[in-house]
């Protein structure tokens, strides 16, 4: 069975990425309706070699599309996916639904069952991109051992705030290497050749809302009872987000346990060789499904206690991926 879909903001980092994601997977697409603002009403967009004119999403009918993702920041899916979800099921990739207790947060190899609940509103909400790719790196050790406490620190790439910051840290790049003064426009400090450790806006007890939203997210998603602190970092890469994971488990283990679990885990993909490049950076991520562990290791400071570093496509399976995987669950459990 063929679906009609359609794409609300698709001319953005994320909508591109939906797109090249329904190729590669060969997602059964009958109709696909690509939707944006205003401006680029008109643009032509190739699907399997066929050219698709950019709708104006203030005037698109709901009721054609069977899905309509939406990936095109907080306010508008404030203002459009509740009309859009009357016609049509919503998979929204903004921060507005997560925490909504009436809306399934999903990583369909974390908890696919949950998105049942989608009824109640006819949306599913999508992770933060640094959430997706750690609970999925979490939830098979968590089956075997029982987390008790996680500590991750996150290097997070430029794209995750959008395309103008990626340009931007292409022309701070070559601002720098030029000599030249360097204004920053979407950042709060320079990030070329710089790390800023600031994603999000301050809370008054000193986390950023990105960091807060880990905890929340990976108790939603994953389970209440694990504690879990963040401390997320904006380095200048422009695709892939990297973590430090400390994970407190209630239980002992063995390293052969915590290699053949990870290894055999859907969405895992273990390289982890004690040499020089036997670990995976971002630049190897890019663009590929899978969530990278490597640099698995006892810490011997704590009892029951693992190091691991997590890598993965933020533009895929911290968010177009993930998204598309959902809409795959729906077709998977005869819900649409």
């Amino acid at each position: 069975m063929k679906l009609n879909i359609a794409i609300a903001g698709a001319t953005g980092n994320v909508g591109r990425k939906i797109i090249e994601v329904l190729e590669k997977k060969n997602f059964p697409v009958d109709n696909l309706y690509l939707l944006a603002s205003k401006n680029s009403e008109g643009k032509k967009v190739k699907f399997f070699k066929k050219e698709i004119v950019v709708e104006d999403l203030t005037n698109f009918d709901f009721s054609k599309a069977a899905i309509t993702f939406f990936c095109c920041g907080s306010e508008m899916s404030k203002e459009w996916a509740p009309i859009a979800a009357k016609k049509s099921i919503v998979i929204d990739n903004s921060s507005l639904f997560r925490m909504d207790q009436e809306i399934p947060l999903i990583v369909p190899e974390v908890n696919a069952d949950d998105i049942m609940q989608f009824k109640n509103k006819n949306i599913i909400a999508n992770p933060n991109c640094s959430t997706a790719q750690l609970v999925v790196a979490l939830k098979p050790l968590h089956d075997l051992l029982s987390i008790e406490r996680v500590v991750v620190s996150t290097y997070q790439s430029v794209s995750g705030a959008g395309k103008d910051p990626m340009n931007e840290l292409a022309k701070q790049t070559k601002q720098f290497l030029n000599k030249e003064k360097i204004i920053s426009e979407n950042f709060t400090k320079q990030i070329a050749f710089n790390v800023i450790p600031h994603i999000d806006e301050f809370t008054d007890e000193g986390y950023t809302k990105e960091e807060l939203k880990m905890v929340n997210e990976t108790q939603k998603i994953l389970s209440d009872k694990i504690k879990l602190t963040a401390t997320c970092v904006r380095v200048p890469v422009l695709v892939s987000h990297c973590e430090s994971v400390n994970i407190q488990f209630e239980r002992s283990f063995t390293l052969d346990q915590i290699y053949s679990t990870l290894s055999s885990a859907k969405g895992c993909k273990v390289i982890d060789e004690r040499k020089n490049g036997g670990y995976i950076t971002p630049i190897e991520a890019e663009g590929q499904f899978d969530t990278y562990i490597s640099r698995i290791r006892i810490d011997s400071t704590q009892k029951n206690c693992l190091n691991m570093w997590v890598v993965s496509d933020n533009l895929l399976k911290g968010a177009a991926l993930n998204a598309v995987q959902i809409a795959e669950t729906l077709v998977d459990k005869q819900l649409i």
